[in-house]
Protein backbone atom coordinates (compact mmCIF):
# COMPACT_ATOMS: atom_id res chain seq x y z
CA UNK A 1 0.00 0.00 0.00
CA UNK A 2 1.55 3.33 -1.03
CA UNK A 3 1.88 6.29 1.30
CA UNK A 4 -0.78 8.42 -0.42
CA UNK A 5 -3.37 5.63 -0.24
CA UNK A 6 -2.59 5.06 3.43
CA UNK A 7 -3.05 8.76 4.15
CA UNK A 8 -6.41 8.84 2.34
CA UNK A 9 -7.64 5.77 4.21
CA UNK A 10 -6.61 7.21 7.57
CA UNK A 11 -8.33 10.50 6.74
CA UNK A 12 -11.52 8.70 5.71
CA UNK A 13 -11.48 6.61 8.89
CA UNK A 14 -10.99 9.74 11.00
CA UNK A 15 -13.93 11.44 9.28
CA UNK A 16 -16.21 8.45 9.89
CA UNK A 17 -15.09 8.41 13.50
CA UNK A 18 -15.84 12.12 13.86
CA UNK A 19 -19.35 11.66 12.46
CA UNK A 20 -19.98 8.75 14.85
CA UNK A 21 -18.91 10.90 17.81
CA UNK A 22 -21.16 13.76 16.67
CA UNK A 23 -24.12 11.38 16.31
CA UNK A 24 -23.60 9.97 19.79
CA UNK A 25 -26.15 11.29 22.22
CA UNK A 26 -28.48 12.62 19.54
CA UNK A 27 -32.07 11.42 19.67
CA UNK A 28 -32.91 12.00 16.01
CA UNK A 29 -30.49 10.15 13.77
CA UNK A 30 -32.82 9.18 10.91
CA UNK A 31 -32.88 10.67 7.41
CA UNK A 32 -34.84 13.91 7.02
CA UNK A 33 -38.24 13.08 5.55
CA UNK A 34 -41.03 15.31 4.28
CA UNK A 35 -44.74 14.84 3.60
CA UNK A 36 -45.46 16.17 0.09
CA UNK A 37 -48.74 17.76 1.26
CA UNK A 38 -46.61 20.43 2.96
CA UNK A 39 -45.85 21.84 -0.52
CA UNK A 40 -49.41 21.57 -1.87
CA UNK A 41 -49.34 25.25 -2.82
CA UNK A 42 -46.01 24.91 -4.61
CA UNK A 43 -46.50 21.86 -6.87
CA UNK A 44 -48.81 23.61 -9.38
CA UNK A 45 -46.19 26.35 -9.85
CA UNK A 46 -43.48 23.88 -10.92
CA UNK A 47 -42.82 20.29 -9.85
CA UNK A 48 -39.10 20.20 -10.65
CA UNK A 49 -38.47 23.57 -8.99
CA UNK A 50 -40.35 22.40 -5.90
CA UNK A 51 -38.29 19.20 -5.79
CA UNK A 52 -35.14 21.35 -6.00
CA UNK A 53 -36.34 23.37 -2.99
CA UNK A 54 -37.09 20.17 -1.07
CA UNK A 55 -33.64 18.79 -1.86
CA UNK A 56 -32.02 22.06 -0.74
CA UNK A 57 -33.59 21.56 2.69
CA UNK A 58 -31.62 18.32 3.11
CA UNK A 59 -34.62 16.07 2.57
CA UNK A 60 -33.78 12.55 1.32
CA UNK A 61 -37.10 10.77 1.99
CA UNK A 62 -40.67 11.68 1.11
CA UNK A 63 -44.20 10.53 1.62
CA UNK A 64 -46.62 11.53 -1.10
CA UNK A 65 -47.66 9.85 -4.32
CA UNK A 66 -48.43 10.82 -7.92
CA UNK A 67 -48.49 14.58 -8.58
CA UNK A 68 -50.87 16.23 -11.03
CA UNK A 69 -48.96 17.60 -14.00
CA UNK A 70 -46.33 14.86 -14.25
CA UNK A 71 -46.51 11.15 -15.03
CA UNK A 72 -45.69 8.88 -12.10
CA UNK A 73 -42.83 7.38 -14.14
CA UNK A 74 -41.33 10.83 -14.75
CA UNK A 75 -41.77 11.77 -11.09
CA UNK A 76 -39.74 8.71 -10.12
CA UNK A 77 -36.96 9.82 -12.50
CA UNK A 78 -36.95 13.32 -11.03
CA UNK A 79 -36.82 11.95 -7.48
CA UNK A 80 -33.97 9.58 -8.36
CA UNK A 81 -32.10 12.45 -10.02
CA UNK A 82 -32.15 14.33 -6.71
CA UNK A 83 -31.41 11.38 -4.45
CA UNK A 84 -34.86 11.46 -2.84
CA UNK A 85 -36.72 8.23 -2.02
CA UNK A 86 -40.53 8.13 -1.98
CA UNK A 87 -40.81 5.56 0.78
CA UNK A 88 -44.54 5.95 1.41
CA UNK A 89 -47.57 7.05 -0.59
CA UNK A 90 -51.03 8.12 0.48
CA UNK A 91 -54.21 6.37 -0.61
CA UNK A 92 -57.86 7.41 -0.53
CA UNK A 93 -59.87 5.17 1.80
CA UNK A 94 -62.82 4.62 -0.57
CA UNK A 95 -60.65 3.91 -3.62
CA UNK A 96 -58.45 1.50 -1.64
CA UNK A 97 -61.50 -0.32 -0.26
CA UNK A 98 -62.82 -0.78 -3.82
CA UNK A 99 -59.52 -1.91 -5.36
CA UNK A 100 -55.85 -1.94 -4.41
CA UNK A 101 -54.62 -2.35 -8.01
CA UNK A 102 -53.84 1.30 -8.83
CA UNK A 103 -52.29 1.93 -5.41
CA UNK A 104 -50.00 -1.08 -5.84
CA UNK A 105 -49.01 0.12 -9.32
CA UNK A 106 -48.23 3.65 -8.06
CA UNK A 107 -46.28 2.34 -5.06
CA UNK A 108 -44.16 0.06 -7.22
CA UNK A 109 -43.50 2.79 -9.80
CA UNK A 110 -42.34 5.19 -7.08
CA UNK A 111 -40.45 2.54 -5.11
CA UNK A 112 -42.63 2.99 -2.03
CA UNK A 113 -42.75 0.25 0.61
CA UNK A 114 -45.61 1.78 2.60
CA UNK A 115 -49.12 2.98 1.82
CA UNK A 116 -50.91 5.18 4.32
CA UNK A 117 -54.56 6.13 4.71
CA UNK A 118 -55.07 9.42 6.56
CA UNK A 119 -58.86 9.69 6.82
CA UNK A 120 -61.78 7.34 7.45
CA UNK A 121 -64.94 8.92 5.95
CA UNK A 122 -67.59 9.54 8.59
CA UNK A 123 -70.52 11.85 9.28
CA UNK A 124 -70.58 13.68 12.58
CA UNK A 125 -68.99 11.90 15.53
CA UNK A 126 -66.81 8.89 14.69
CA UNK A 127 -68.63 5.78 15.91
CA UNK A 128 -68.19 2.06 16.50
CA UNK A 129 -69.95 0.97 13.28
CA UNK A 130 -67.59 3.13 11.22
CA UNK A 131 -64.61 1.73 13.13
CA UNK A 132 -65.79 -1.84 12.51
CA UNK A 133 -66.13 -1.21 8.77
CA UNK A 134 -62.67 0.39 8.69
CA UNK A 135 -61.16 -2.64 10.42
CA UNK A 136 -62.67 -4.98 7.82
CA UNK A 137 -61.60 -2.77 4.91
CA UNK A 138 -58.07 -2.33 6.27
CA UNK A 139 -57.60 -6.05 6.91
CA UNK A 140 -58.72 -6.88 3.36
CA UNK A 141 -56.69 -4.16 1.61
CA UNK A 142 -53.70 -4.77 3.87
CA UNK A 143 -53.60 -8.44 2.94
CA UNK A 144 -53.60 -7.60 -0.77
CA UNK A 145 -50.88 -5.00 -0.30
CA UNK A 146 -48.78 -7.39 1.79
CA UNK A 147 -48.97 -9.97 -1.02
CA UNK A 148 -47.52 -7.29 -3.30
CA UNK A 149 -44.69 -6.54 -0.85
CA UNK A 150 -46.20 -3.31 0.49
CA UNK A 151 -47.26 -2.44 4.05
CA UNK A 152 -50.51 -0.64 4.88
CA UNK A 153 -50.51 1.93 7.66
CA UNK A 154 -53.37 3.98 9.08
CA UNK A 155 -52.55 7.59 10.00
CA UNK A 156 -54.55 8.74 13.02
CA UNK A 157 -56.38 12.04 12.66
CA UNK A 158 -57.78 12.78 16.11
CA UNK A 159 -61.45 11.82 15.77
CA UNK A 160 -60.71 8.12 16.54
CA UNK A 161 -60.12 8.86 20.21
CA UNK A 162 -63.82 8.83 21.05
CA UNK A 163 -64.25 6.91 24.34
CA UNK A 164 -65.07 3.22 23.94
CA UNK A 165 -65.22 0.61 26.74
CA UNK A 166 -62.07 1.09 28.84
CA UNK A 167 -60.23 2.99 26.09
CA UNK A 168 -61.00 4.64 22.75
CA UNK A 169 -62.14 3.67 19.27
CA UNK A 170 -58.52 4.02 18.22
CA UNK A 171 -57.70 1.22 20.67
CA UNK A 172 -60.49 -0.81 19.05
CA UNK A 173 -58.96 -0.32 15.58
CA UNK A 174 -55.48 -1.31 16.78
CA UNK A 175 -56.71 -4.42 18.59
CA UNK A 176 -58.93 -5.64 15.74
CA UNK A 177 -56.67 -5.08 12.75
CA UNK A 178 -54.30 -7.90 11.85
CA UNK A 179 -50.71 -6.78 12.54
CA UNK A 180 -49.52 -8.89 9.63
CA UNK A 181 -51.48 -6.66 7.27
CA UNK A 182 -52.16 -3.35 9.04
CA UNK A 183 -49.98 -1.07 11.12
CA UNK A 184 -49.88 2.62 11.96
CA UNK A 185 -48.39 6.02 11.25
CA UNK A 186 -48.54 8.45 14.14
CA UNK A 187 -49.34 12.06 13.39
CA UNK A 188 -47.95 13.77 16.47
CA UNK A 189 -50.27 16.79 16.26
CA UNK A 190 -53.37 14.67 15.66
CA UNK A 191 -52.45 12.58 18.68
CA UNK A 192 -51.92 15.51 21.03
CA UNK A 193 -54.82 17.68 19.75
CA UNK A 194 -57.52 15.25 21.01
CA UNK A 195 -55.78 15.00 24.38
CA UNK A 196 -53.56 11.94 24.00
CA UNK A 197 -49.89 11.73 25.00
CA UNK A 198 -47.87 10.77 21.86
CA UNK A 199 -45.00 9.20 23.81
CA UNK A 200 -47.33 7.09 25.96
CA UNK A 201 -49.37 5.96 22.95
CA UNK A 202 -46.23 4.89 21.11
CA UNK A 203 -45.16 2.80 24.09
CA UNK A 204 -48.67 1.36 24.52
CA UNK A 205 -48.45 -0.32 21.09
CA UNK A 206 -44.68 -0.68 20.58
CA UNK A 207 -44.87 -3.12 17.67
CA UNK A 208 -47.57 -1.36 15.63
CA UNK A 209 -46.05 2.03 14.78
CA UNK A 210 -43.95 2.18 11.60
CA UNK A 211 -44.07 5.80 10.41
CA UNK A 212 -44.47 9.27 11.93
CA UNK A 213 -45.64 12.74 10.92
CA UNK A 214 -43.61 15.36 12.77
CA UNK A 215 -45.81 18.34 13.66
CA UNK A 216 -46.22 20.69 16.61
CA UNK A 217 -49.28 22.52 17.91
CA UNK A 218 -49.31 26.22 18.74
CA UNK A 219 -49.19 26.99 22.45
CA UNK A 220 -52.52 27.84 24.02
CA UNK A 221 -54.63 25.99 21.44
CA UNK A 222 -57.25 23.77 23.07
CA UNK A 223 -57.96 20.59 21.14
CA UNK A 224 -61.00 18.41 20.59
CA UNK A 225 -62.14 15.28 18.72
CA UNK A 226 -63.03 17.01 15.44
CA UNK A 227 -59.89 16.09 13.50
CA UNK A 228 -59.60 19.69 12.33
CA UNK A 229 -57.85 22.92 13.34
CA UNK A 230 -56.71 26.05 11.43
CA UNK A 231 -53.44 25.50 9.54
CA UNK A 232 -51.93 28.49 11.36
CA UNK A 233 -51.89 26.29 14.48
CA UNK A 234 -49.07 24.23 12.89
CA UNK A 235 -45.82 25.66 14.25
CA UNK A 236 -42.13 24.79 13.97
CA UNK A 237 -41.24 21.83 16.17
CA UNK A 238 -39.96 22.91 19.55
CA UNK A 239 -41.98 26.14 19.58
CA UNK A 240 -45.36 24.54 20.33
CA UNK A 241 -47.02 22.74 23.22
CA UNK A 242 -46.08 19.12 22.41
CA UNK A 243 -43.23 17.40 24.27
CA UNK A 244 -41.20 16.63 21.14
CA UNK A 245 -38.09 15.25 22.92
CA UNK A 246 -40.18 12.69 24.86
CA UNK A 247 -42.06 11.77 21.67
CA UNK A 248 -38.88 11.25 19.63
CA UNK A 249 -37.26 9.22 22.40
CA UNK A 250 -40.31 6.93 22.54
CA UNK A 251 -40.38 6.72 18.73
CA UNK A 252 -36.75 5.65 18.68
CA UNK A 253 -37.43 3.08 21.40
CA UNK A 254 -40.29 1.43 19.47
CA UNK A 255 -38.34 1.51 16.21
CA UNK A 256 -40.19 4.00 13.99
CA UNK A 257 -38.88 3.37 10.47
CA UNK A 258 -39.41 6.73 8.77
CA UNK A 259 -40.25 10.28 9.87
CA UNK A 260 -41.92 12.92 7.71
CA UNK A 261 -42.09 16.61 8.57
CA UNK A 262 -45.57 17.87 7.73
CA UNK A 263 -46.15 21.58 8.08
CA UNK A 264 -49.57 22.76 6.90
CA UNK A 265 -49.04 26.39 7.91
CA UNK A 266 -48.61 29.23 5.38
CA UNK A 267 -45.12 29.75 6.89
CA UNK A 268 -43.81 26.27 6.00
CA UNK A 269 -40.74 27.52 4.11
CA UNK A 270 -39.64 29.48 7.16
CA UNK A 271 -40.60 26.81 9.68
CA UNK A 272 -39.15 23.67 8.07
CA UNK A 273 -35.49 24.74 8.56
CA UNK A 274 -36.33 25.63 12.18
CA UNK A 275 -37.91 22.20 12.67
CA UNK A 276 -34.91 20.39 11.16
CA UNK A 277 -32.45 22.37 13.28
CA UNK A 278 -34.48 21.61 16.41
CA UNK A 279 -35.02 17.87 15.99
CA UNK A 280 -31.38 17.27 15.05
CA UNK A 281 -30.22 19.15 18.15
CA UNK A 282 -32.15 17.11 20.73
CA UNK A 283 -29.85 15.11 23.00
CA UNK A 284 -30.52 11.97 25.03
Amino acid sequence: MNKLLKTCLFAAAALVGQEAVLAQGKVYTSPIGLQAYTFRGSWPKGIEATLDTIKSLGVTEMEGGPIKGMTTEELRKQLDKRGIKMVSIGADYKLLAESTAQTIKDAKTLGAKYVMVAWIPHNGKFDLETAKKAVADFNKAGKELKEAGIELTYHNHGYEFEPYEDGTLFDYIVKNTNPEYVNFEMDVLWTAFPGQDPAKLLLKYPTRWKLMHLKDLKKGVVGNLSGGTPTTNDVALGTGQIDIPATLKAAKKVGIKHYFIEDESPSYLKQIPQTIAYITSIKE
